[in-house]
């Protein structure tokens, strides 16, 4: 019997998990309460995680297809054989003949992570989709056009907050999203505890409206009205403060104007939210120091998606509650996703640099949106989609009209899943590629550390042997982009030897060098003696984390040197604004649902 401590990567919360093991299996799954974030607590899918890795159904050598069945092969078979098709049809008919879509598990899989963008570069194609189109995009696209850069996603400061708005958000049950918040009702009793108030804004009374200090039904997709009353309060009152962002910022009086279309008598006519209660919010985060307002899945699952989410932004901003202690602000992670110098940075987002064939849909952060997948691949001509790669992805069940999208993959002449399961995507494929499990890999949350209420770090190697027949999913994304260059290049051109040089270099020595270029890092000057600070040594002799202080104000030096002033009126999101036209027309509406007992389609027989 031995003990083991890791982090569960099953949601974002980043809860510390205790494994006891016999030999090499998982006898019991705890919080654990020595974790620098978590503190102990743990939620259903946690409990369950052994599931996966004994799963009886779980793939665990590659298969081909053969007629109407499967038949294992070698590795070597299997990536040989892919690397040639892609080749052939890409020589063929061009690069975006091959589409490549990345499923939600990738951001929780720290060699996906660091592999997948090198994948992507080498397949030379625009045809890039992943499951943040259908979740956390407008988010994205609303801190590009603000802040300069896709990853400046601001969560609030719960842990220190008098007042929270929560709009379209149900982190009772979510633990948070885009806000890394474990043992999330804990901590909104906590609000309550010392004298604050939680408030949600949603159309259902979902766990945490029944937890909150008031609930405000709303018709759904009508949250860009209601925040534009809110800032026309603000602005008609003449209380908007920027506090230590006065100086650091540009569009005020744009953002002035703008609100002036929407007061709370029209509000209210079209939200269902009383003017009164429009009013005495907006009053509220006017007069209560520590605030923040949060929107989540249902602020972005809506026709105006981006535009609510960039309202949430300034909304926060000219209560003064934007970067600020208790306010919507920004974690200083180990590992800064943002900061090039590690390798590990990722870019500042985009817009419109293409479109996709048939619709003419732009591109946001170099990739189109899922729900044209299908038309791609379905419709004829030049730059059609002859082949379609999956990683951890399963867009049959988790994307937009997946019905169609299931009609049209048998049309493939390649489908290639990287995936535990035959489900209902892979079931069509001529090749299923089996990873890891979650406890055969080593760990660090590169992303959610940066969305995390509290600045922490934690890595964890892997808690038990992989099966012979299954690789790393990074290690499966490299071995292809080998084969690939080798086929384009030839065995000794520099971008073969990068490859292959980085899969040698293996990621525990990526994570180690970002760590120590890293704000809290040893550098490289001490190696030898052991300087203070982090490195991957000094967090596997911390299993239980290490706990870097609460969230601090980080604005303007987070912002890119591109855009060093935060913009509070970009162009496109004003020239957005016209396009609100009518609300919502009366009818049956259909809204998500967050549920503890699952998580997207990962966890299919437990």
């Amino acid at each position: 019997m031995r003990t083991h401590h890791r982090t569960c990567p099953l949601c974002e919360a980043m809860c510390g998990l205790t494994l006891t093991l016999d030999g090499d299996q998982v006898v019991r799954v705890e919080g654990d309460r020595d974790d620098a974030l978590s503190r102990g607590h743990i939620c259903p899918k946690a409990a369950a995680l052994p599931d996966l890795r004994d799963d009886p159904d779980r793939v665990r050598q590659p298969l081909r297809r053969d007629g109407d069945g499967w038949r294992p092969v070698s590795w070597g078979e299997a990536l040989d054989d892919i690397a040639a098709r892609l080749h052939a049809l890409q020589s063929e008919h061009g690069g975006d003949s091959v589409a490549i879509y990345a499923g939600n598990p990738n951001v929780h899989n720290t060699s996906s992570l660091l592999a997948l963008p090198l994948l992507l570069k080498g397949l030379r194609t625009k045809n890039r989709y992943s499951a943040t189109s259908v979740d956390q995009l407008p988010h994205m696209f609303a801190a590009t056009q603000v802040l300069g850069h896709q990853l400046l996603l601001g969560v609030p400061d719960l842990d220190h907050t008098d007042l929270l708005v929560v709009i379209g958000a149900n982190p009772v049950a979510s633990n948070g999203s885009i806000m890394s918040a474990p043992g999330a009702k804990a901590r909104l009793e906590g609000i309550q505890r010392r004298g604050g108030r939680v408030i949600v804004i949603d159309p259902r009374r979902t766990e945490t409206a029944d937890l909150a200090d008031a609930w405000l039904p709303i018709r759904p997709g009508t949250d860009a009205w209601l925040l534009l009353a809110m800032l026309h309060v603000v602005f008609a009152d003449g209380r908007e403060d920027l506090g230590h962002l006065a100086d650091h910022t540009d569009g005020l009086d744009a953002l002035r104007a703008a609100a002036r279309a929407c007061g709370p008598d029209a509000a209210a006519a079209i939200t269902g939210v009383p003017a009164a209660q429009i009013v005495a919010l907006a009053n509220d985060l006017v007069t209560t120091p520590r605030a923040a307002v949060y929107g989540r899945m249902g602020a972005c699952t809506q026709a105006h998606g981006g535009v609510v989410a960039w309202l949430l932004l300034a909304l926060n901003a000219v209560t003064r509650h934007l970067d600020a202690v208790g306010g919507l602000m920004f974690a200083a992670p180990a590992i800064d996703p943002l900061d090039r110098r590690t390798g590990l940075g990722l870019g500042r987002g985009s817009y419109g640099r293409f479109h996709s064939r048939v619709r003419g849909l732009p591109e946001i952060g170099g990739e189109l949106p899922v729900a044209c997948l299908a038309e791609e691949i379905r419709t004829p001509g030049p730059g059609q989609v002859r082949a379609l790669l999956t990683f951890a992805g399963n867009p049959v069940l988790s994307t937009p009209n997946g019905a169609q999208l299931e009609r049209d993959l048998p049309s493939l002449d390649l489908l290639v899943c990287v995936d535990p399961y035959v489900n209902e995507t892979s079931r069509h494929a001529h090749y299923i590629l089996p990873p890891t499990s979650a406890l055969e890999r080593d760990h660090y949350d590169v992303v959610f550390h940066a969305v995390a209420v509290r600045n922490t770090a934690r890595y964890a190697p892997a808690a038990l042997p992989a099966p012979e027949g299954v690789r790393d999913d990074g290690h499966i994304a490299l071995d292809l982009l080998i084969r690939l260059y080798r086929l384009r290049h030839g065995a000794l051109d520099k971008r073969t030897l990068h490859a292959r040089a980085l899969r040698r270099m293996g990621w525990r020595r990526m994570l180690d060098v970002a760590l120590r270029l890293g704000p809290y890092g040893a550098g490289f000057a001490g190696w030898m003696r052991k300087a203070p600070g982090l490195s991957l040594a000094t967090l596997e002799a911390s299993p239980h984390g290490v706990d870097l202080g609460p969230l601090t104000p980080q604005l303007p030096g987070r912002l890119p040197p591109e855009q060093p002033r935060v913009q509070l009126a970009p162009k496109l999101l004003l020239d957005a604004l016209s396009s609100l036209g009518d609300p919502p027309a009366p009818g049956l509406v259909l809204i998500g649902r967050r549920h503890v007992r699952s998580n997207n389609s990962w966890m299919h027989n437990s």
